[in-house]
């Protein structure tokens, strides 16, 4: 154990190190999200009524769980890389722990995303976001949001190491991303949505971890906009989280040592 902990520190190190050396690649992970949330909540904004508050402190949760979610891709897009540039078949060659591999991958996805999550957030308290509740509560938002994003790379890990390509990695993420997205809680409410919608949306677990933000940073939440959703989001959603990481690694490991045979 002690050393993968070494290893993935070391392996986590060289991959932000490149992240100093390319900060191109955290501008290009910070704009869109923060496209997205100039976007919608100025364009939005005015025209979508938020019981108990204001669209833009409705939206920040939902941006932000796209932004973890959208780690699929960037995480595959990075393991392809190391595939066809032949870093990992050195690694392989190294006494190193091979897990350590992966996991350095997954973690580092993680701090490049707390990095975009921290931009997004200066962003949005100046167009009026607000935390509501206190220092704990926040901090646990985060917490939930990179949970969740940790279990997303994952997924973008057994994707990367399935298809290897980046053509067909951003497609496959695409189809992804898109509907899990956009059948939620992320950008709009769910009362105005007809009976079955309602119920899907409030099905899709997107919609638990935004739901458990919005409650942990006290933004207007839509709470019982479905009896189908779940009474405790933030319970369900770290369940949630911690069930996928599980699955979606014992996955990638066994794609990995495929790989290696």
């Amino acid at each position: 154990m002690t050393t993968m902990v070494s290893d993935t520190g070391a392996l986590v190190g060289r991959q932000m190190l490149h992240l100093v050396r390319v900060p191109e690649k955290l501008l290009a992970i910070a704009i869109m999200p923060v496209s997205y949330l100039v976007i919608f909540g100025y364009l939005f904004g005015a025209a979508m009524s938020v019981p108990g508050g204001n669209y833009r402190e409705y939206l920040m949760a939902g941006i932000l769980a796209q932004t973890m979610l959208s780690g699929i891709t960037s995480t595959g897009l990075g393991v392809a890389d190391d595939l066809n540039g032949g870093l990992i078949d050195r690694l392989r060659a190294l006494p190193i722990t091979q897990t350590s591999v992966l996991l350095s991958r997954t973690v580092a996805n993680v701090m490049t995303s707390a990095v975009s999550v921290a931009v997004m957030a200066a962003v949005g308290l100046l167009i009026g976001w607000k935390i509501n509740t206190d220092f704990w509560h926040a901090a646990a938002g985060f917490g939930v949001l990179l949970l969740f994003g940790f279990a997303m790379s994952w997924l973008g890990v057994v994707i990367g190491l399935m298809l290897r390509t980046a053509e067909a990695i951003t497609s496959v993420a695409f189809v992804i991303v898109l509907p899990v997205t956009f059948l939620s809680n992320a950008f709009i409410p769910l009362e105005g949505l007809p009976g079955w919608l309602r119920v899907v949306c409030s099905l899709n677990p997107m919609s638990w971890v935004v739901q458990a933000t919005r409650e942990l940073f006290g933004n207007p939440s839509g709470a019982g906009a479905s009896a189908v959703a779940p009474t405790h989001p933030v319970a369900w959603a770290v369940g949630l989280s911690a069930a996928l990481t599980v699955v979606f690694a014992a996955l990638a490991v066994a794609a990995y040592r495929r790989e290696s045979k």
